[in-house]
């Protein structure tokens, strides 16, 4: 199997997931928040590309507005973002949608996206998703993520169950889940990551059921 030409994407480390309402809460976020951090150390030493995503809202939005405090990015990642670097401005939950993210990571002939950063269940989740369609392979580190709880007419449910839920859901079909350490393993043997797919994911779930 050809080395993957990799492009690591920092989605939406900003101040909003560490204060207010979308505060991430499984992992946790200091735990999350230090592998994100490795990850891009890891990434600038073996020269891939790093783009830095953030959410982007008018002025006065109640959420993501920007000037605002939970615009910014965390100051742990500001610390080691280097200005130069792929810089995108979302408004939408995919990092693709709306953005010419997906033309410059060609022009950089990458063909594997590492996606870290916030929320598992709603943009990183729709970046691998819209990855597919558009040829690229995904990559999410489950220890460089995170959720939140939620509770709605649909239903309930925790952070930690929304989070394993969706890095299985990913794993079978739309992404190569892993932790950060194991990344950083396949980054530095220049190896691409172990992948399921839905009828072996299917096929295991039967039998763990049964």
């Amino acid at each position: 199997m050809p080395a993957p030409r990799r492009a690591l994407v920092v989605v939406d480390v900003q101040q909003e997931y560490f204060d207010g309402p979308l505060e991430i809460q499984h992992p946790p976020r200091a735990e999350s928040l230090a592998n994100v951090v490795s990850a891009v150390r890891a990434a600038d030493a073996a020269g891939l590309p790093v783009v830095v995503v953030r959410h982007h809202l008018p002025a006065g939005a109640p959420i993501f507005a920007e000037g605002s405090p939970g615009h910014a990015l965390h100051p742990d990642v500001e610390a080691v973002v280097d200005p130069s670097w792929k810089q995108v401005l979302k408004q939408n939950g995919s990092v693709f949608a709306g953005t010419d993210l997906a033309e410059w990571l060609r022009g950089m002939d990458v063909d594997t996206v590492t996606l870290v950063g916030y929320m598992t269940n709603n943009c990183d989740l729709a970046s691998a998703v819209e990855a597919e369609g558009l040829g690229f392979a995904a990559e999410v580190l489950s220890d460089a993520t995170g959720a939140i709880e939620l509770s709605n007419a649909a239903g309930t449910v925790s952070a930690e169950q929304l989070h394993t839920t969706l890095m299985v859901l990913l794993h079978s079909n739309f992404a190569a889940v892993a932790t950060t350490a194991q990344w950083l393993t396949a980054v530095a043997d220049g190896a691409a990551l172990p992948t399921s797919d839905l009828v072996t994911s299917a096929l295991a779930g039967r039998s763990v059921a049964s």
